[in-house]
């Protein structure tokens, strides 16, 4: 999901926003040796809180779900290489090494960045109904058209150096409930980015089907708890600001772990 947010801390008084991700049939359960855990900063756990030491400013949390998955399952061997704002290009560059031949499983979220989704939630917060039409409309037409090539050659680079690993895609949650909220954006742009969120959601669910991945949709689990939600499991503009629009530690314990465990058991 998209890297830090670069808005100043006096409009976050003044502004609120949302964003998404699809589903595929569980499989039978195999054990797990090795889990190598990649992506952007929805799977390192940014705004999830209690950062590991060893992260630096990729932003590990152990509230995350690669590691609340990890815990559970003790014996594992486990590489947990995701990082804030990492994009497509900066998994297969910085992020590869930690695959290995005898990974049996490999988890990652990662699309948000390449798209530029926190320059679009900057242009939503801070700019009109139609100027944030326009730059979603950008984001969208990158997800269509340029973001499956990105998919494609990561997924496809995890499985030569890890061909028989289970690979799981994980999507994004919608960012915005559409009720009242207060300072928050308006509904016509809380819609427009919950949709580009669909559209996102289901480009990656066909590349990752056509990765040999399976992918696990998170929308429906976070629905009802988006930014403007009586109980959100996202936060909204907030401080630290990269912490913006990113999963809570509920959003990753009961959104993202759950997606997971219901398809690797």
């Amino acid at each position: 999901m998209p890297s830090p947010f670069r808005v100043a801390a006096s409009v976050a008084a003044a502004a609120a926003l949302t964003f998404t991700g699809v589903g595929a049939h569980p499989a039978p359960a195999a054990p797990v040796a090795r889990y190598a855990a990649l992506g952007d900063s929805y799977s390192s756990g940014v705004g999830a809180g209690d950062y590991l030491a060893d992260g630096g400013d990729c932003k590990r949390s152990a509230n995350a779900y690669p590691a609340l998955w990890q815990r559970a399952h003790a014996a594992v061997e486990f590489a947990f290489v995701a990082c804030s704002s990492a994009t497509t290009a900066d998994v297969r560059a910085r992020q590869l090494s930690a695959v290995t031949a005898d990974t049996t499983l490999v988890t990652i979220s990662a699309g948000g960045n390449d798209i530029g989704f926190a320059d679009t939630l900057e242009t939503c917060v801070l700019g009109s109904d139609r100027a944030c039409s326009d730059a979603v409309a950008t984001s969208t037409a990158y997800v269509r058209d340029r973001l499956p090539a990105d998919l494609d050659a990561t997924y496809a680079q995890i499985r030569r150096r890890a061909p028989n690993a289970r690979l799981v895609v994980l999507g994004y949650p919608r960012l915005f409930e559409t009720g009242s909220c207060l300072l928050g954006l308006s509904v016509a742009k809380r819609r427009a980015l919950d949709d580009a969120a669909d559209t996102l959601a289901e480009v990656t669910a066909r590349r990752a089907a056509a990765g040999g991945a399976e992918f696990a949709d998170v929308r429906a689990r976070f629905a009802g708890h988006g930014v403007c939600a009586a109980d959100e499991w996202l936060h909204g503009l907030t401080l630290p600001v990269d912490e913006s629009y990113h999963p809570t530690a509920t959003g990753q314990a009961r959104g993202y772990l759950p997606g997971l465990v219901a398809l690797t058991g």
